[in-house]
């Protein structure tokens, strides 16, 4: 691991940016490219963007549901580290892992509203994408089932001689459930190659962070299983390229897991349903503000030449010249059709799943969507 990115007494949080988006002294920063550093900078945007974008709709009323990832964008971002091969087993609250990785916006907005282009077909609830084409795993809505998941994909990846790499993301909640437990174990018996991300943002919903473990992290845990816990900024992504690229390379060498705990802040709510003033102090978000992960970056593209008022304002209108586009053309497409209810079951459709579709689409059917007639 790079000497400054060591694992840290409990109390202690990794980082190489300050507020004012400066190296620290003595901090030994990822080599990135001015063309990546921009690339990011707008998938920071994008990310805020859409966010903004996407929970008035639905507190128009135009989509169900919505997740917010205010203040968190960073974190989406260790995917960066990663190849085409690798594998991602997100939460539901890292967008911009997907649009990083060749996830459309188009492609996102057709399953927020679960029409015919929906890459799920329609079979999810908003904001649970899924991308195979690239290796991005299906979101659940029980937490944690996707860590089992990503650590069975690392020890087959071992066993069959390959050294690519899975990442698995999840609040602090769910280091409460079984699921978390049965999989640092596992990985850490077999040195799967697996990295899990652990987004502490102080919120399970409305469950605060001390409710959920005695310890002062939760990075600290991995050493019952045997293998490094590092505590990042979560708000600084330098920082968290750093400690992913070193957790990516342990994981190639065959060293085994990492688990990193991006400490950040949840500024809104859980999600489009739920009310943070009711358990929380409304004043505390502010107190986060001044660590915002995309001002933050902003002043480190400053520190190196590369930020312009010209340049963001030209990536803000692209992206939401994008997300009209895309808002245009789903509101447009209608719902998948019935008969795909009966397809990806089997390669083929066997004759009894054939007789049922034959029967659902001899039924009187209503004229729209809605069941209106």
């Amino acid at each position: 691991m790079l000497a400054s990115a060591r694992p840290q007494p409990d109390d202690s949080v990794f980082s190489l940016l300050d507020d004012d988006g400066r190296v620290v002294p003595g901090g030994r920063a990822p080599a990135l490219s001015d063309a990546d550093a921009l690339r990011l900078f707008r998938g920071l945007l994008q990310v805020r963007l859409v966010d903004e974008r996407m929970m008035r709709l639905q507190r128009q009323g135009r989509l169900g549901f919505y997740m917010l990832s205010m203040g968190e964008e960073a974190t989406h971002f260790a995917v960066h580290a990663l190849r085409p091969t690798d594998w991602v087993f997100p939460s539901y609250r890292e967008p911009g892992a997907a649009f990083h990785r060749g996830y459309s916006l188009k492609d996102f907005v057709n399953q927020l509203f679960g029409n015919a282009e929906d890459p799920a077909k329609g079979r999810q609830m908003p904001v649970h994408h899924s991308a195979r084409w690239l290796n991005l795993v299906s979101i659940s809505s029980p937490v944690g089932t996707q860590i089992p998941q990503a650590v069975g994909m690392a020890w087959a990846a071992r066993i069959s001689k390959r050294d690519d790499v899975a990442v698995t993301y999840f609040g602090e909640g769910t280091s409460s459930t079984g699921e978390f437990h049965v999989g640092m174990n596992f990985a850490g018996v077999y040195k799967a190659p697996v990295i899990f991300i652990c987004r502490n943002n102080g919120w399970a919903i409305s469950t605060g962070k001390e409710r959920q473990t005695a310890s002062q992290g939760f990075a600290v845990k991995a050493q019952a299983y045997g293998f490094p816990g590092v505590r990042v900024d979560g708000n600084d992504l330098l920082a968290i390229l750093a400690v992913m690229e070193d957790a990516v390379a342990r994981a190639r060498a065959g060293e085994g897991p990492t688990l990193i705990e991006a400490v950040t802040y949840r500024r809104g709510g859980h999600s489009s349903s739920d009310d943070p003033n009711v358990y929380r102090d409304p004043n505390e978000p502010k107190e986060w503000e001044r660590r915002d992960p995309i001002e933050r970056w902003k002043k480190y593209l400053v520190g190196r030449g590369l930020y312009s008022e010209a340049v963001e304002q030209q990536y803000r209108k692209e992206i939401g010249e994008e997300i009209a586009a895309a808002l245009a053309h789903a509101e447009q497409v209608g719902p998948p059709a019935v008969e795909t209810l009966f397809h990806d079951v089997f390669a083929e459709i066997p004759p009894h799943l054939e007789e049922q579709k034959e029967y659902l689409l001899s039924l009187p059917r209503p004229t729209n969507p809605h069941g209106g007639h």
